[in-house]
């Protein structure tokens, strides 16, 4: 819904982005996209999320 986004958008702005994430930003910085999937399915745990992950970052 259109308060979940902004209520998690709020939290993204203010916590900012978890280690795994940031991470994963650097990888996606250099190139590396089959490196960072396979990072992130590693820490979520399902290739799914891992895609969904890999978008939002």
């Amino acid at each position: 819904t259109k308060h979940s986004k902004f209520v998690k958008g709020t939290i993204r702005e203010v916590c900012g982005f978890a280690p795994y994430e940031q991470r994963a930003m650097e990888l996606l910085m250099v190139s590396r996209d089959e490196q960072v999937l396979k990072f992130i399915k590693k820490r979520v745990g399902t290739h799914i999320l891992a895609i969904m992950r890999k978008v939002a970052a």
